[in-house]
């Protein structure tokens, strides 16, 4: 082979390269996300609808912990009530995300332009009104899963909220996390119904709808560990210091193993008591993300079911240091 063949021969594969790299690329950037229209649909606001909407977004899927500002001079940094939903909280770099992002206004003043569709779709799969992708620290993979009923419960109730004015910046990801999120969002595949007297069932459907997996299973690279619910995930406080989830597989020594139904149910309930919710914590001092105040107000059969369903995992040995100075 002469050296004007091994030339062509050479061109011609960097010629394909290119073009893989500019298709791929063209792919990723205006192909995707590709989870159609979002569906027309107007859901009525009845009482009892809205009603399970407050429960849904403040006790169980805690829509508001991430779109509200915190008080992080408090134990576990309850909402200041004045910003309920208004969002703007910034998750950027120094908390480990590939960007700058933003929990979004969704009060009636960042969501009065939406239609209930628009909403649904942004909830289930992760796609604004405009067609583009959300970061998916908004757990929308999980949503995609919950009774449409219980979405319809969760619009209803944002639609009834208070209308809080707070323009929340643009969100912006770093490249190629701009470019590969789009392969994130997909169609929602809904549930079709969960019988709450399957205890160890509806267990199952709550956890998954309050997110308790995507903090309590430790990241490796970025990557879940594969230990699912043994803890570990580490979070820089704003008042200084680390705070790492709890192991809650049943594992006796350093998981849940040992605990009763009863003393389960009143860890989460001891935050109904004001005088724990507003307890002071000075700079430096242990403090946790996780939002007892939310999980509080959960009906105690519940937390039952949360709890049955927990003690169906693979125990996993993982000993959690919780805090660090």
């Amino acid at each position: 082979m002469n050296k004007k063949t091994i030339l062509r021969a050479l061109g011609a594969i960097v010629l394909l390269a290119v073009l893989i790299i500019i298709s791929g690329y063209s792919y990723l950037r205006f192909a995707l996300p590709n989870v159609g229209a979002a569906p027309d649909i107007t859901i009525e606001r009845t009482p009892a609808r809205i009603e399970r909407g407050r429960y849904l977004v403040y006790n169980v899927a805690g829509c508001t912990d991430c779109h509200s500002q915190r008080d992080f001079s408090k134990l576990a940094g309850p909402n200041f009530p004045d910003s309920m939903g208004a969002g703007g909280i910034r998750f950027d770099h120094k908390f480990g995300f590939p960007g700058v992002f933003y929990s979004k206004n969704i009060t009636p003043y960042g969501l009065g332009k939406w239609t209930d569709g628009e909403i649904y779709r942004a909830i289930t799969s992760g796609v604004d009104r405009h067609g583009k992708t959300l970061f998916p620290l908004m757990p929308y993979t999980s949503y995609g899963k919950m009774q449409t009923e219980d979405v319809y419960a969760i619009i209803a109730y944002l639609r009834s909220m208070p209308s809080i004015p707070n323009d929340v910046p643009a969100s912006s990801a770093d490249f190629p996390v701009s470019l590969l999120m789009n392969l994130t969002p997909s169609d929602p595949v809904p549930v079709t119904y969960v019988d709450r007297s399957d205890t160890v069932g509806y267990g199952r459907y709550l956890v998954m709808t309050a997110g308790c997996a995507d903090c309590h299973t430790y990241k490796v690279q970025g990557k879940d560990s594969g230990d699912a619910f043994a803890g570990g995930n580490i979070f820089p406080l704003p008042t200084g210091g680390m705070s790492r989830t709890a192991n809650i597989t049943p594992d006796k020594e350093t998981g849940i193993g040992s605990w009763t139904a009863a003393q389960f149910v009143a860890r989460f309930k001891l935050f109904a008591d004001s005088a724990i919710r507003n307890q002071p914590v000075a700079k430096g001092d242990f403090n946790t993300l996780m939002p007892w105040a939310y999980y509080s107000g959960m009906d105690t059969s519940d937390l039952r079911s949360i709890y049955a369903y927990l003690k169906t995992l693979k125990p996993v040995h993982h000993q959690v240091e919780k805090f660090t100075p």
